[in-house]
């Protein structure tokens, strides 16, 4: 999600796509949520206020309303998240996901599009996902791989823990750079 605009659209899950999954827009939530008090409320208050004034939407809708109203009321930052900043990218690969997984679990294919991060791999399901201390000591890195047909995969890595937006836009940029090199090598 974007920070909304002063008229209160959020940009990427757009007021259509809101009213068909949980029965209202954007306006309508935040008028709501509003005379609920949320601007005074925590993260978790607002959603359970959600989950209990609408059950049926299903708790990653009273995530998405919440943040979405967060953001909107200028309570939280883009990148923001319960434990500091994460951003996430993603790359769909001609490759299958072996190679994908071997590009991030052999150290020495890894140094050709990811050179100088000595990552501690805490985690590993074999052609799926990953969970990684990153370099830094304090950051992680989760890598989610999803095929999608033959020869293609969509490689999704999620770095959290990060200490502030300056650090979110810093390592967005990062990835972006990081994928394209490791979707050139794979494709090659």
């Amino acid at each position: 999600m974007k920070k909304a605009s002063g008229n209160g659209r959020v940009a990427r899950i757009g007021r259509d796509a809101v009213r068909a999954r949980t029965g209202k827009t954007w306006s309508q939530w935040f008028r709501i949520l509003d005379r609920a008090g949320a601007r005074n409320m925590s993260h978790r208050d607002i959603a359970r206020h959600l989950g209990r004034r609408v059950p049926g939407i299903g708790m990653w809708w009273h995530q998405m309303v919440t943040v979405g109203y967060e953001q909107a009321r200028g309570l939280r930052e883009k990148h923001q998240r319960r434990d500091g900043y994460g951003i996430s990218g993603s790359r769909t690969v001609a490759a299958p996901a072996s190679a994908l997984f071997k590009a991030w679990n052999d150290a020495r294919a890894r140094r050709q599009w990811l050179p100088g991060e000595r990552l501690v791999i805490r985690k590993a399901t074999t052609g799926k996902s990953m969970r990684i201390a990153w370099s830094d000591g304090t950051t992680r890195v989760e890598v989610l791989l999803s095929p999608k047909g033959p020869g293609r995969c969509q490689v999704v890595v999620d770095h959290t823990r990060l200490k502030d937006a300056k650090a979110a836009r810093r390592m967005k940029t990062y990835w972006r750079r990081r994928l394209d090199r490791l979707q050139e090598i794979l494709e090659a």
